[in-house]
């Protein structure tokens, strides 16, 4: 009714300019299970409002993060994950272990010594440090399909961060799951928020509350619905 599931653009009966913008302090990749059904899935909303920033792949689709890996992060809780507080310290301590990874590959001996391929990496080639993500990914599935994706090996080698426990209001609840389990753009609103106070060390003044424009809307529009026809 307002916008296509697939080319992720509102249809024409919706002014665009009534659509609000939302600028990310980081890019945003989010995988998507390809049994996760389109009209379902609030992936599509950071896509609509954040298009500049937000990409949405099908799995298995996944770009190639290995370059990047000190740099890019994964939103999913597990035994290794971090909280978003603990994300510089983190961060700085996986691009010194890839720094010695990369220092510590011999030289072959029959190789003559080139300043171009010398095993003593140039600065330009070492990874850059910081305490900033540039990117993050997302897993756009039902919590009982997430296992495919979660386990793929192109994914493996990222830091996994685990969101503060928050309560979901979408209308779908996932039936026997916490409440503590999120829709996608409930995860991305939270993590953004959190990372923007705790990370960027910046006063949060409702920078990407927008983010959750299509999703406050449906549920007040449910929520109506509901309570008209009597139901809880």
């Amino acid at each position: 009714m307002f916008y296509c599931y697939s080319c992720y653009v509102p249809v024409e009966t919706v002014p665009v300019e009534d659509i609000p913008i939302v600028k990310l302090p980081l890019k945003i990749d989010i995988i998507k299970h390809p049994n996760e059904t389109d009209g379902k899935s609030t992936a599509v909303h950071a896509k609509l409002l954040a298009s500049e920033d937000v990409t949405i792949y099908t799995y298995p689709c996944i770009p190639d993060y290995e370059e990047m890996q000190h740099e890019i992060a994964l939103i999913f809780p597990g035994p290794n994950s971090i909280s978003i507080s603990n994300i510089p310290l983190s961060l700085q301590a996986k691009c010194k272990m890839d720094t010695k990874g990369l220092l510590a590959e011999p030289a072959p001996k029959s190789a003559k010594w080139d300043p171009s391929h010398s095993s003593i990496m140039s600065e330009d080639k070492l990874p850059k440090s910081g305490n900033a993500l540039k990117k993050i990914v997302f897993i756009d599935s039902t919590w009982n399909q997430t296992n495919k994706i979660i386990t793929d090996a192109r994914l493996q080698g990222l830091l996994q961060i685990e969101l503060k426990s928050r309560k979901t209001c979408f209308w779908r609840h996932q039936k026997g799951k916490p409440e503590t389990y999120l829709s996608t753009i409930e995860a991305i609103y939270y993590f953004l928020v959190d990372y923007h106070k705790e990370v960027l060390k910046e006063k949060y003044d409702g920078q990407y509350d927008n983010l959750l424009f299509f999703f406050s809307f449906m549920y007040r529009l449910i929520r109506k619905a509901k309570d008209s026809a009597g139901k809880k």
